[in-house]
């Protein structure tokens, strides 16, 4: 939908390998591991009910932690900017419109008062009916 004429041949793909890491999904993963180790643990009565209170935030402290790290180390990394890969694109071009006009929609009004006065005539022939 766009107007631009670009070809994909132009643009430069990353060829790393590397995958690159969603950091919320990580540190979400990482405190439902924790959340779920330590519901392990208390249903197995390796702890009990008064460490509770030390255990459930070490998940949110790990994942808080692998978050960082994420960050830190992956650097925010992005891909390379591919310098004439869009030459081709116009300066500036009219955008498409994002809907087309509704041809009846002059008439609504009225369309809408002729049938306020069919139902008004109507209601008036039989004033019985509701």
């Amino acid at each position: 939908m766009s107007n631009y004429n670009t070809t994909y041949t132009e643009v430069e793909t990353d060829q790393s390998g590397r995958h690159p890491v969603n950091v919320g999904h990580l540190v979400m993963g990482v405190a439902f591991l924790g959340l779920a180790s330590i519901w392990l643990l208390f249903e197995t009565t390796a702890i009990g009910d008064e460490d509770l209170r030390w255990f459930l935030p070490l998940p949110w402290l790990a994942a808080g932690l692998a978050g960082l790290l994420a960050v830190a180390l992956t650097g925010r990394r992005t891909k390379p900017e591919v310098i004439g890969s869009y030459a081709a694109a116009p300066a500036h071009t009219e955008p498409e419109p994002l809907w087309a006009p509704d041809p009846g929609a002059a008439d609504l009004d009225a369309r809408l008062a002729a049938d306020i006065e069919a139902a008004e005539r109507d209601a008036s022939k039989d004033p019985e009916k509701p």
